[in-house]
This record gives structure tokens, sequence and C-alpha cells, in this order.
């Protein structure tokens, strides 16, 4: 399968995912919260640092729950500027 190149509003968007993430994080180390999320501590350093820009819903849904955040808040944090000034 061949995998399309992201467009750069795809990009900034996973680096502002990795961002919300990383914050909500806070203190927790990756390995605690990778482990509590079921995926790799280099999984979740690559989403962090918008290397995975596009990860797996479940992935997402498992972070958030893993560090006490809604993806309502997640998704507030992530989508495009625009739609957060006209919401």
């Amino acid at each position: 399968m061949v995998r399309l190149p992201l467009s750069p509003s795809e990009v900034e968007r996973g680096k502002r995912l990795g961002m919300a993430l990383r914050r909500g994080r806070g203190a927790r180390s990756i390995l605690d919260t990778a482990l509590a999320a079921g995926i790799s501590p280099e999984t979740l350093r690559k989403i962090e640092t918008g290397r995975i820009a596009t990860p797996a819903f479940p992935t997402i849904a498992a972070v958030a729950d893993a560090i006490g955040l809604s993806l309502d808040d997640v998704w507030a944090e992530v989508r495009e500027p625009e739609q957060r000034r006209s919401a």
C-alpha cells in the first residue's frame, strides 16, 4: 500500500495533537503513560513530537484516557485554528 504524503495542515495538526497530549501528560513519565495506554514508549514519543502525525483513533483515545483528558478537550486543542474561533 502506498501512503500519500501528508499535507502541511495535517502535519501541523499532528504537532498540535502531540503538544496537547504532552501537556496533558504533565509530570507523568512517558513509560508509565505508554504502559497505561497499552502502547510502546517510542510510539508515544513519536506522537508527542509530531513524527506520527496521524495516529490511529484508538491510540489517541487510549492515551487521552491514560492521562485523564476527554476526547472533546483533545479535539478542541487539535482542530484548525479557524474552527476554534468560529466555535
